[in-house]
């Protein structure tokens, strides 16, 4: 078994168990803040790019780890998370693309062992976000799993004019929480939420 420190990326360290993630109105720009309100990522979908790659940055503006597609333009693929500073591969964010639901993966990157699980709440909601005009005054839900099927935190969306959602990570034990934190703004920004 793997600890989540297995993961750590280099320059940032996310030791709360609540964040707030909030999207810009009109980009994919996205700033990540902790339980005190204090902003700890930054994270922006580069534009004109034939693979999805999303830079993120800490307060300082210092990269600190890129989020990138496998293939181009692929709505159910993969992504890798790589520390920017070391270049060292750490997880792979595996989308398993379906109408009535959304899950995510988070895979090791050499070995592809599980870690944890994103799944989407509801089928109709979830087929109904998908389908619906005006879906997105319909808010999402997403539980976050370990290996065993055990509760480790939830990802769910605010009513508000933009995007905005709250990640709560109750047990990190095993499970590295920035790849829950880049899996969530991935999911935002692909699938449209």
């Amino acid at each position: 078994m793997t600890a989540a420190t297995d993961y750590d990326i280099t320059g940032i360290e996310l030791t709360d168990e609540q964040y707030t993630v909030d999207q810009s109105l009109f980009r994919n720009r996205y700033t990540v803040r902790d339980a005190a309100g204090t902003t700890v990522l930054k994270s922006k979908q580069k534009m004109l790019k034939m693979k999805e790659e999303f830079p993120f940055v800490d307060a300082n503006g210092t990269i600190v780890f890129t989020v990138k597609a496998s293939g181009i333009l692929d709505v159910a693929g993969k992504y890798l998370l790589t520390d920017a500073q070391t270049g060292k591969d750490l997880v792979i964010l595996d989308n398993d693309y379906s109408l009535l639901q959304d899950t995510w993966t988070i895979r090791d990157s050499e070995t592809g062992a599980t870690l944890a699980k994103i799944t989407s709440r509801g089928a109709l909601a979830t087929l109904a976000r998908k389908k619906l005009p005006l879906s997105g005054l319909i808010q999402y839900k997403y539980e976050i799993t370990d290996t065993d099927s055990g509760h480790v935190g939830t990802i769910r969306s605010k009513l508000s004019l933009r995007d905005r959602y709250e990640i709560t990570i109750d047990d990190a034990s095993t499970v590295p929480k920035e790849p829950i934190v880049a899996a969530a703004i991935v999911i935002d920004a692909i699938q449209g939420n």
